[in-house]
């Protein structure tokens, strides 16, 4: 064990390690023979879709003493998306960086990684990967399903419904507030197939779950047995020495992005996912994501791209009746914790209800995975999901409507003598990694409120930062390099049309070479960008990658191992 670095012998710092530790704990806690076991817990009452991870943590405890192992709660840096300012993708990849140090830093011979809001389960893949220490990982699952006077609700999907809605006079302000008290109806994460649910199911469709586990509700018992079961096969795992890094090829890989097209998943999980490949040392990059998922047909019904939500999910057969609609897609040579195939098992999984989960032949889109578009304006890509978009603007030419950055877009958007109509393409930069810095949920631009008066309820958008994934419309993001890293994004003005054609994978500024090159950020679009002098912050900017890299810190690529450091005494 490699926690016998620490608590065998019969030297002073062994006797230290092992005094301060017992507390309590049996004699036989601490021989060097049975696996120390860290829970990696990111429940935070600052972080309300993880609240509930105390709970899950003792279930985990309790499998791991019945299992022969010893647990210990390891409290992780938690991060809030509906609270924390400006962006809780600002911190990611120090969340990832505490994961990694705290592992390696203490006396343990695997981890149970807790997450459940949006940045938690990746930040907790991308350190724990890094270390490459036996780990498993356990959702939190997603809140039951909300209804307000007679209708169910959306978390996420329908604030943006209904902020629309009252800014065009279709919903009283009284009625928009009475629907706050209805949204969160338990604990867990967004119902809707958000980040949180996305990340929830790609993490088993990499096979960093039980089978079956992803999408189990929060409020649900079965995840209390799950989480015990998890915490039973984490001491099998370190006996195995089954590792991430077995676990996370690029088979994985495919798997993930298979099973992000059919469950019509979140766009942030492209960021994620290249985050994560780049500690477990697979070559994974943007253009993967459309050669392996964006013909994959749409099967989940799920709000934001159809009408139900993850309890619906769930009942009708969850996330291993969609894989196994798609099992000829997957990659047979992947395995998963339990240290076989993914595909395995598979075969004759029910679908209880097909309104909710459809048939291979008979999908709610044919093709619906991410898009991957170039150009000059992305030369290094962007990203649309065409399963939220518009069919009629997928392809379109319209005026950009720039802004420069999003208090900018606040101050005009709803200015009737904004030059703006429904043909027009709304252009939102300074969003990206570096230039706010942290790249926010910004790009699901709201609609001028003249237009949603006339009924115009979608519009081209692009951007350099990313979007909810409860949000929908037709939105170009992740646009790479970013403006502030000086992407063509950065030159274009007021009223140059742009192409954007997503069938042939392109979006373009409709200039000439010559003098999109000749062309200089404006003094508006520099005074825009982020200009932090000391912290993590400027640590970030100096550092982070752009998004067609995943976002991370360059010196965070790749693994360090799990080494024992040399003693502290």
């Amino acid at each position: 064990m490699r926690s016998a670095d620490w608590f065998s012998g019969n030297t002073k710092d062994s006797y230290i390690h092992r005094a301060w530790m017992r507390r309590g704990n049996p004699d036989s806690a601490f021989t060097g023979t049975r696996p120390q076991i860290a829970i990696l817990n990111t429940a935070s009452d600052l972080t309300p879709c993880n609240m509930h991870l105390d709970e899950i943590a003792q279930s985990v405890k309790n499998g791991i003493w019945e299992a022969g192992g010893v647990p210990h709660n390891l409290p992780m840096l938690s991060l809030g998306e509906s609270n924390l300012r400006p962006t809780a993708m600002l911190w990611r990849n120090l969340a990832a960086m505490a994961v990694e140090e705290m592992i390696r830093g203490n006396p343990i011979d695997g981890v149970v990684l807790l997450g459940g809001c949006d940045k938690t389960i990746p930040s907790l893949l991308m350190g724990a990967t890094s270390v490459n220490l036996p780990a498993i990982v356990v959702p939190g699952g997603p809140m039951l399903n909300g209804t307000f006077k007679g209708r169910q609700l959306g978390c996420g999907t329908d604030v943006w419904r209904f902020a629309a809605d009252v800014r065009s006079g279709k919903m009283s302000e009284a009625d928009f507030n009475e629907s706050e008290s209805s949204m969160i109806r338990s604990k867990g994460h967004c119902n809707t197939m958000g980040t949180a649910s996305t990340m929830g199911c790609v993490a088993e469709a990499l096979g960093m779950t039980l089978p079956g586990l992803a999408g189990t509700p929060a409020a649900d018992s079965r995840l209390l047995k799950a989480s015990h079961d998890s915490g039973r096969r984490i001491v099998e795992m370190v006996k195995e020495d089954l590792k991430p890094q077995d676990i996370l090829t690029m088979g994985a890989f495919t798997n993930a992005i298979v099973a992000l097209g059919a469950i019509g998943g979140s766009t942030n999980a492209v960021v994620h996912l290249l985050a994560i490949a780049g500690r477990a040392g697979v070559n994974l990059t943007l253009d993967d994501f459309d050669r392996l998922g964006s013909r994959i047909p749409l099967l989940v019904n799920l709000l934001p791209a159809g009408e139900h939500l993850m309890e619906d999910l769930f009942r009708a057969g969850g996330l291993r009746a969609v894989l196994a609609e798609v099992e000829h897609h997957l990659d047979r040579s992947a395995i998963n914790v339990m240290g076989r195939p993914t595909v395995e098992n598979l075969k004759g999984t029910p679908i209880y209800d097909d309104t909710v989960i459809a048939r291979y032949n008979k999908p709610i889109q044919l093709e619906a995975g991410i898009a991957v578009l170039r150009g000059n304006i992305a030369p290094d890509g962007a990203v649309i999901k065409p399963a939220a978009a518009s069919p009629k603007l997928l392809v379109h030419t319209g005026a950009a409507v720039v802004f420069e950055s999003i208090e900018d877009f606040h101050a005009r958007i709803d200015d009737p003598d904004l030059d703006v109509d429904e043909n027009s393409v709304l252009v939102l930069r300074g969003c990206g990694p570096k230039g706010y810095p942290g790249m926010p949920e910004v790009s699901n631009m709201a609609i001028p409120k003249k237009l949603l008066e006339k009924g115009i309820d979608d519009l081209v958008r692009i951007c350099d930062g990313r979007m909810s994934g409860t949000a929908f419309g037709t939105v170009v993001l992740h646009v790479s390099p970013e403006a502030a890293a000086g992407g063509p994004l950065s030159h274009i003005r007021n009223g140059d049309l742009i192409e954007l054609n997503v069938p042939a994978r392109t979006i373009n500024l409709k200039i000439s070479d010559a003098e999109l090159a000749a062309r200089t950020p404006s003094e508006a679009t520099l005074d825009a960008l982020a200009k932090p002098t000391r912290g993590w912050e400027r640590m970030y900017i100096d550092h982070v990658q752009q998004a067609h890299l995943g976002v991370d810190l360059d010196f965070l690529r790749g693994s360090t191992g799990s080494a024992t450091p040399r003693e502290s005494h």
